[in-house]
């Protein structure tokens, strides 16, 4: 046996020209300040998508930032709650001040049996401890439930009595089944499909009080309007161009007054006075709008990071018509998004099940990844692929962590 095959290794799938191959690549040891995890579960991403398919730079080899990990080593200097061996954590992927750390895009992210984290993200406390472990497979969607009860914080402030979801993928899906959870039982929710398949899709599942659309600018009634756009990001000005014509005037549904007899709105009645609008979903480089001219699209959608600022950053605009809209978006979680969807599901895990459609070990991730790296569905063996979960079965302790 030569000195390099008795080097501490482990499996990672790794993003290499024409495709994703199952490696094995060496463990490294925690530095001081460092963290080595084991994941126990990770999820794959509409982001995580765009990368396999070369439609974003990010750089890291291993992507991957959604899942479960259990601490296996940590370096000198590491706070004591994320020492003992085994305790389950999520790792927020975004770094509010530090640009250098985006887990699983400029950093090898969670798609491994080992992923060693920066001293930065451990030092400001992007390790969160777990106090409410979901089912290992759920864990896949703590971190885009957490960006969703985000959204919906952020939207809760407008007190809309109507929610509409732009898309119908993992955001979109979590986004129709929180929402009443976190923006109360009477407001209404409509989920706005891309394609048929997509609204069949949906209409199988039933979820209770949400009605779907492929009306891009569904009749939306009196009161506050909120709309969460969870498009990718090839697909988000077609929604927000959708949802700023929500409650337009000259449609069968502009209210002339509520239920008290006030007007809603602005002075004209018109509903969009009451209209938010959350850029949720990623913008293709440069983007603008012609309903709005001058707005800077990309500084709104960053204008919320990572649980920053409180309260939360708004820009109010017009449309080119004159209408009012409040404009806002965010990047990443607060560690206490994290926490929360967590609880959320460990208390509910029936209401997201459904949605982890095809969980798989790392050998068929591997095909699964090829498969959409070179596709343009998000089909697998003929099944809609809404989220993988990739589960890593326990590995023997290396050397390294045994000490």
């Amino acid at each position: 046996m030569t000195p390099a095959e008795r080097l501490p290794s482990h499996r990672a799938l790794v993003r290499e020209p024409g495709g994703v191959r199952l490696r094995l690549r060496p463990t490294q040891a925690p530095a001081p300040g460092e963290l080595l995890v084991a994941t126990q579960v990770a999820g794959l991403c509409g982001t995580d998508i765009q990368m396999l398919r070369g439609l974003r730079d990010d750089p890291a080899p291993v992507i991957g930032h959604e899942g479960i990990a259990r601490v296996v080593a940590a370096g000198r200097g590491v706070p004591a709650a994320l020492r003992r061996p085994g305790t389950p954590v999520v790792v927020n992927p975004t770094h509010r001040t530090d640009p250098s750390f985006l887990l699983g895009h400029n950093v090898d992210g969670l798609l491994q049996e080992r992923t060693l984290i920066p001293a930065t993200a451990v030092r400001d406390g992007l390790v969160v401890p777990l106090a409410l472990e979901p089912d290992p497979v759920l864990g896949a969607l703590i971190e885009p439930l957490a960006a969703v009860r985000y959204a919906l914080a952020v939207l809760a402030t407008g007190r809309p009595r109507t929610l509409v979801v732009y898309g119908d993928g993992t955001i979109g899906q979590l986004a129709v089944r929180a929402a009443r959870r976190r923006l109360g039982t009477d407001v209404r929710v409509l989920l706005v499909h891309h394609t048929r398949d997509g609204l069949a899709w949906s209409a199988q599942l039933a979820v209770p009080g949400v009605e779907l659309t492929l009306d891009a600018t569904p009749p939306v009634g009196p009161g506050p309007v909120a709309a969460l756009l969870a498009t990718p990001r090839d697909g988000t000005l077609a929604a927000l161009a959708g949802a700023l014509r929500l409650g337009t005037p000259g449609r069968p549904d502009r209210p002339t007054g509520d239920s008290t007899g006030e007007l809603t709105g602005d002075s004209t009645g018109d509903p969009t006075g009451d209209l938010t609008v959350d850029l949720f979903g990623g913008l293709p480089p440069g983007a603008t709008a012609a309903e709005l001219p001058g707005v800077d699209l990309a500084a709104v959608r960053a204008a919320n990071c990572a649980g920053h600022p409180v309260p939360y950053a708004f820009t109010t605009a017009r449309t080119a018509d004159g209408r009012p809209v409040r404009l806002t978006g965010h990047r990443g979680v607060g560690n206490d998004h994290l926490a929360e969807a967590a609880a959320e599901l460990c208390h509910h895990p029936e209401a997201y099940r459904d949605l982890v459609t095809h969980v798989v070990g790392p050998p068929e991730a591997a095909r699964i990844m090829t498969g959409l790296s070179v596709g343009g569905g998000r089909s697998v063996a003929g099944s809609r692929l809404v989220k993988l979960a990739v589960r890593f079965a326990p590995a023997p302790p290396t050397p390294l962590e045994a000490q």
